[in-house]
């Protein structure tokens, strides 16, 4: 078995930009809630979907996918069979979208990690495609040892120096230790 190609970590900005699921079942439907909560504008296109899909307000397309759904779209997910998530795959790569084949690594071109969010802080996890139920067990984990209200106050932290150093002109490099000793100020006794 070759090595799987290596990875370039990266975090979307959406917002209202055209973003098409193809396929209508249970996993289109937990990619749904996502994208919507990135503010992406969604088009579903199926021949069916879930309620929650057609309750959800997106523009839905009640047929079979046609190579011209994505002609405007920044990303799609194929959450279909691997027949169609393969022609997915082809209309994407002619088009140079990124496409994310729900637990199908031979037909995407980006994979969608177990995400973590504690207190204005992401944190992705990714095994290249090749296991996601292991990206679950980490995501569950890190939302365990990651405790909320301490993200946020370093999330502050940070911030507050970040916006020091532009004004200083601190260099990139200089940062970070600078950083570390602002929040173990956090934990020492006065």
């Amino acid at each position: 078995m070759s090595a799987p190609a290596p990875l370039f970590p990266v975090f979307l900005k959406l917002t209202d930009r055209p973003v098409v699921i193809v396929g209508g079942g249970a996993v289109a439907t937990t990619k749904l809630s996502a994208l919507l909560a990135a503010d992406a504008r969604v088009t579903v296109v199926a021949p069916e979907v879930s309620r929650r899909i057609a309750e959800s307000g997106v523009t839905i397309r009640c047929r079979r996918f046609e190579a011209s759904d994505l002609d405007e779209a920044w990303l799609v997910v194929a959450a279909a069979p691997r027949a169609v998530n393969r022609a997915v795959a082809a209309a994407a790569e002619h088009r140079r979208v990124f496409v994310n084949a729900v637990d199908d690594p031979p037909n995407a071109s980006a994979y969608l990690g177990g995400v973590v969010r504690q207190g204005g802080v992401t944190v992705a996890i990714s095994t290249d495609g090749q296991a996601p139920a292991l990206a679950g067990l980490i995501r569950q984990a890190l939302e365990t040892l990651l405790p909320e209200e301490e993200v946020k106050r370093w999330l502050s932290v940070a911030r507050d120096e970040r916006a020091a150093w532009i004004a200083t002109g601190v260099p990139m490099e200089q940062r970070r230790p600078l950083l570390l000793r602002a929040l173990e100020s956090l934990y020492n006794d006065p």
